[in-house]
């Protein structure tokens, strides 16, 4: 296997956003250790942004650069748009184009990073006879369509996915920072709002993100406006990001911090550059504050039904906020969980400037950078580790029992 050249390995993990985002780091050590592999990915198009700057249809086949810094080829799998109209011409006429171009690629073997029926599906098209997936995984029926079964050990997805992707040629991969498109237009972009929002102050920015996937996660608008009025007042600008469908919560936080907040509706190469340049980033299990793990940004992190261990921040400096009394519960419920409505914006507020403080004495003091090194804060003390594969992670997250104010 080492001798061929190229090796050619497809990556089938289709989206979501975090998801996708929690893949990039074992993608990325795969990258590094073997940078004459052809790396391909299918992805669903709304998600294509995180892998390559958007462009006309023959930008799926360019070749690397800034702008696609990681894969060779994209491979568009509309499997939303298809599930809607499963037995109309066009979706059956897509699903065999897809099957052809995946088989013409020659994979010497197949990752399916995501475990489901559909990705599984998506795998075999390509005809390959390695496909490689978790020997557990989402969707427990996905394995019968693996010819390889990988039984990890990682606590973080981040690390189980390192494990999947160290399969492929038996390498021992370490965690590395995932690499994300530079997109010129969205930097631009961002220019135009720095100079619009801040001209040449240098206020620290907080970026707010207020929406999560199901209701259960979301913590409340009113609260998020608490803690970006007061970061407002003590200098700072707060900035508020509306996704898809999401430019009511933002509002809602607007109108909660009494004009001291903006929101800001930007794409996902346009959230990249932003997210790049701001100071420190709140929000719940969500896309958003994972694209600010992968910018090793520092982030502060509201959790409630979902476990931070496995789904939360990795590979920068964080705080995470979680009442010892919330349950793992993937239900979509549309009301808050009932730990997640015990943390308090003060506790919040607390979490960012300690941040914001820590990021200040390390500029001053100038230490060596090193790759891959996280700053884990446990109950107000920090201490320095490093992030490696099957490492087992110690509980990062601050009693929120502690941390509560009334």
């Amino acid at each position: 296997m080492r001798g061929q050249v190229p090796f050619r390995l497809l990556v089938v993990r289709l989206g979501a956003m975090g998801d996708i985002l929690h893949a990039l780091p074992a993608v990325t050590a795969l990258r590094r250790a073997h940078p004459g592999w052809q790396i391909d990915w299918a992805v669903e198009p709304q998600w294509m942004p995180l892998l390559a700057v958007e462009g006309p249809a023959s930008s799926t086949e360019l070749p690397r650069s800034a702008s696609r810094p990681l894969v060779d080829k994209l491979f568009v799998v509309p499997a939303k748009q298809w599930s809607r109209q499963p037995l109309s011409r066009q979706t059956l006429r897509d699903i065999l184009t897809l099957r052809r171009q995946l088989r013409e690629g020659g994979y010497d073997a197949v990752i399916d990073m995501q475990g489901s029926v559909r990705s599984g599906i998506v795998a075999r098209f390509t005809g390959c006879r390695r496909i490689i997936g978790e020997e557990t995984p989402r969707e427990p029926i996905a394995k019968w369509l693996f010819s390889e079964r990988v039984a990890t050990c990682g606590v973080h997805v981040i690390e189980q996915d390192i494990e999947l992707a160290a399969a492929v040629a038996g390498d021992e991969l370490m965690y590395a920072p995932a690499v994300l498109p530079y997109d010129e237009a969205a930097e631009e972009w961002c220019d135009v709002l720095e100079g619009e929002m801040f001209g040449t102050a240098r206020s620290p920015v907080l970026l707010i993100h207020p929406g999560a996937g199901w209701g259960a996660k979301r913590w409340p608008v009113d609260r998020y406006g608490v803690v970006a009025e007061e970061f407002a007042q003590r200098g700072g600008v707060s900035l508020v990001s509306a996704g898809p469908g999401e430019e009511e919560l933002a509002n809602g936080v607007v109108e909660a911090a009494h004009g001291f907040a903006t929101m800001v509706r930007c794409s996902i190469a346009e959230l990249i550059a932003l997210t790049r340049r701001v100071s420190v980033v709140v929000g719940g299990d969500t896309g958003p504050l994972h694209l600010a793990c992968a910018l090793e940004r520092p982030v502060v992190g509201i959790y409630g039904p979902t476990e931070p261990n496995r789904n939360g921040p990795f590979g920068t400096k964080f705080i995470v906020l979680r009442n010892p009394e919330s349950r793992r519960d993937h239900t979509r419920r549309e009301e808050p969980e009932a730990g997640l409505l015990t943390i308090m914006p003060k506790a919040v507020m607390t979490a960012v400037m300690e941040l914001l403080l820590h990021e200040r004495t390390v500029h001053e003091s100038e230490p060596e950078q090193t790759g891959g090194q996280v700053l884990m804060i446990d109950h107000g003390q920090a201490r320095q580790g490093q992030a490696r594969q099957s490492q087992t992670r110690q509980d990062k997250t601050r009693s929120a029992d502690e941390a509560r104010f009334s």
